[in-house]
């Protein structure tokens, strides 16, 4: 099984760190409870409600135990762009280690944009901008589909709707400076790094959650050249080790997705 093979993969790791251990308490705690069912679940100082539990220890074990946002900066009040909050934990892990930061944080679910309100409002995570809208080439709105644990997805066909936008590229060019840029729009990230090409000079750290959905064109060839030609360094990650890809070639997991890679991009 997956779980067991995930355990023993990761487990050494784990045990170095105290966050690591606690993302072990928190996989042999939750991830057993059945999917998509709302509940509150207390870690290090806070109590978050999440959609599901199994995607919160996912969250966890990225953001807080393998610190996959951690970033050196060397200003007194860095500048952080979260491009698909979801329900806080990066703002969370943002403002802990970063306290004087500025931080502009876009959601594009109605639902889990409540969830974030709430979870940095009753958990005291402050001086945090929250646009309740998605991230996106222009303000005239976009079609997505709301997931049902993690976030909406331009491809997902569930409770399909339209909903308020921003362009990102509007917001770089506001920012002297962006020491820190997340983007985990599931699927939207092409077409807005595309419009933002010329607006990226600018910032330091770049993170990219790049999706590839059943039925659309892979489009890893125009991220990893806008990145090129912005004059980022980067390293692509993956959270799967698939076996056989020729044969196996879904996510696993997923029904309409077949990759998703971590972009780390930053620079030299």
């Amino acid at each position: 099984m997956w779980i067991f093979r995930y355990l023993f993969t990761t487990f050494y790791r784990a045990i170095q760190t105290s966050n690591g251990r606690r993302s072990l308490w928190l996989f042999f705690r939750y991830a057993g409870r059945p999917r998509h069912q709302s509940g509150v679940i207390p870690f290090l100082h806070y109590r978050f409600q999440v959609p599901d539990a199994l995607s919160f220890v996912w969250q966890f074990k990225e953001i807080f135990a393998d610190e996959s946002y951690h970033f050196k900066t060397d200003s007194v009040e860095p500048v952080i762009l979260d491009c698909g909050a979801n329900i806080g934990s990066s703002l969370a892990y943002f403002r802990q280690n970063y306290p004087k930061s500025r931080i502009i944080a876009f959601e594009a679910d109605p639902e889990i944009g409540l969830i974030l309100k709430q979870n940095l409002l009753e958990n005291r995570i402050e001086n945090i901008d929250v646009v309740n809208k998605a991230v996106w080439i222009n303000d005239a709105g976009i079609d997505f589909g709301s997931g049902e644990a993690d976030s909406a997805s331009l491809f997902s066909e569930t409770n399909r709707r339209r909903v308020p936008s921003v362009r990102l590229r509007d917001y770089l060019l506001r920012e002297l400076h962006i020491d820190m840029l997340k983007i985990d729009i599931e699927g939207a990230e092409t077409d807005v790094l595309i419009d933002c090409r010329d607006a990226l000079s600018h910032v330091r750290n770049l993170f990219i959650e790049y999706h590839a959905y059943i039925g659309h064109p892979q489009t890893l060839g125009a991220v990893v050249q806008i990145l090129e030609e912005s004059g980022f360094r980067y390293y692509i990650d993956s959270n799967q080790s698939r076996t056989r890809p020729f044969v196996n070639r879904r996510y696993r997991g997923n029904d309409v997705m077949d990759l998703q890679l971590n972009i780390f991009a930053y620079r030299p």
